[in-house]
């Protein structure tokens, strides 16, 4: 085993010992490091989680005092580390936290080993009696991380473990998060467009009161009615052009089947991670596939079992996908409704105006002014058929709300 002649007073235990070097670095004062193993000592902890936690020491600098003191390369945990089923055969846990090892990667014929104490005499015929291979590498980590390595890979037998489920179910987390944003978006278009329509609406409409009042003025004020149809026109054009805006914009909302489509495909990952069959919600209706998307996640609910303790996060992190699926599908319901909100509201505009045009036409007989009721019959229509664009193919969808959602 390697040390160093440090040329500070400190007299430094095991543990401490393997750190001394940081005082070589300027890491540490020496005051610190004998105030470090003290609280070490007093509080049975790790000499590294007291200079990690209370010293703010990062954990490369750590390493790299490790890898100096043991002159070997060093490894961290990750728990996407793809360790092969057959290397974790057959291993003890408390065997391997007793002496601090693991083995995280098969190259071919060698076997990389992460290990607190790579010197341990006893630890190589440990290893050797334990994983049959050609070649054995070890690698310095600290103690933190072959824990975590231990909890996490030997929770279950092999080809069945859960403790590494996590960064899958994080992902799903992330596709599921990015597609709500996506819907947001699109929501907010919708709502862009309706603000509009309400411009046009308004304008329109004070257009149709100049018209009238036009026509039927006694009392020498066309000026003020030409400047309220002025006014409205062009109320009415910033709408329009507002609204062909969002019309033409890439990010309007989707047809009704690809948005329906897109969010169960972000949803099939709860094939691989749940049982859904035992979770489901029996329908006495057929339903929509949003509708049973949604039920089948609605009846989900996770039993805790806390020993040991990274499995309990594991069921939380199960837990919070089906959440977020939940919420997924709510959020499609949303978009949804904000699609039969927007259609809805061009229905009546549209209904309104043709009904106004063919009130003027039919109060005010024909007349030059007959063009106006005609062009606001025609844009009602359009308003009315673009709005049942909008409408008509979520209605069935809108129709059956799931029960995760109520």
């Amino acid at each position: 085993m390697m040390t160093y002649r440090i040329t500070y007073d400190v007299d430094a235990g095991p543990q401490a010992g393997q750190f001394l070097i940081l005082l070589d670095w300027g890491v540490l004062t020496q005051e610190e490091f004998r105030s470090a193993e003290r609280a070490s000592n007093a509080r049975g902890m790790d000499f590294e989680q007291v200079l990690m936690k209370e010293y703010a020491v990062p954990k490369q600098i750590l390493l790299a005092a490790l890898t100096e003191y043991y002159r070997c390369p060093s490894i961290e945990y990750d728990e996407r580390m793809p360790v092969p089923d057959e290397l974790l055969s057959g291993l003890d846990g408390e065997r391997l936290s007793l002496n601090q090892w693991f083995p995280v990667i098969r190259d071919r014929n060698t076997v990389i080993i992460a290990a607190r104490d790579p010197q341990n005499p006893v630890l190589f015929d440990e290893v050797r009696q334990t994983i049959k291979a050609e070649r054995y590498e070890f690698r310095v980590a600290l103690d933190e991380d072959i824990q975590w390595f231990i909890q996490d890979y030997l929770h279950a037998k092999p080809g069945a473990l859960i403790g590494t489920e996590r960064t899958g179910l994080a992902y799903c987390r992330n596709t599921m998060a990015h597609w709500r944003t996506r819907l947001a978006c699109y929501r907010n278009d919708l709502a862009e467009g309706r603000t509009d329509l309400a411009f046009l609406r308004w304008g329109l409409g004070f257009v149709a009161l100049a018209d009238v009042l036009l026509r039927s003025q006694t009392d020498g004020m066309a000026w003020a009615y030409w400047t309220l149809s002025v006014a409205g026109t062009v109320l009415g054009s910033f709408g329009l052009q507002g609204y062909l805006k969002v019309r033409r914009t890439r990010m309007k909302a989707p047809g009704q089947h690809t948005l329906v489509e897109v969010t169960a495909a972000t949803l099939q990952f709860l094939e691989n991670y749940h049982d859904l069959d035992q979770c489901s919600i029996e329908r006495t209706t057929k339903g929509t596939m949003l509708a049973r998307l949604g039920d089948c996640v609605g009846g989900y609910s996770t039993i805790l079992y806390p020993s040991p303790a990274s499995r309990e996060r594991t069921h939380l992190a199960r837990e919070r996908n089906v959440l977020a699926a939940q919420r997924t599908i709510a959020a499609a319901y949303r978009t949804i409704y904000a699609r039969a909100r927007t259609g809805l509201a061009f229905i009546r505009t549209g209904v309104a105006f043709t009904g106004l045009g063919f009130g003027l036409m039919h109060y005010f007989s024909y007349s030059w002014s007959t063009a106006f009721d005609v062009l606001l019959i025609v844009a009602g229509i359009f308003m009315a058929l673009d709005g049942l664009l909008w409408y008509l193919p979520v209605r069935k969808e809108q129709a059956e709300v799931a029960r995760c959602t109520v």
